[in-house]
């Protein structure tokens, strides 16, 4: 019996949640399914940690990549800021 409720719930949710608008980015839908009960405030503030350093890493990763497509170098970078 606690089976099918619990079905009958996720079910219920998982349909309200594709019926929000606008509409969730797949990371938001997955976080809200991931994490639809509470967690401790320790653990929250590790997953806030581990996103904001994933996030920085992705910008790095991405800052890199233009900089080496550009040709910069440490010189060109001051000569830059010089200008300004």
């Amino acid at each position: 019996m606690e089976n099918k409720y619990q079905y009958f719930v996720i079910k219920k949710i998982q349909m309200n949640l594709n019926s929000i608008n606008p509409p969730l980015s797949n990371v938001q839908s997955e976080l809200l399914k991931l994490f639809s009960n509470n967690i401790p405030e320790k653990d929250l503030l590790e997953l806030k940690t581990l996103i904001a350093k994933f996030l920085l890493e992705k910008a790095q990763d991405k800052a890199d990549s233009v900089w080496d497509e550009k040709g910069y170098t440490d010189e060109k970078l001051l000569q830059i800021l010089d200008e300004e």
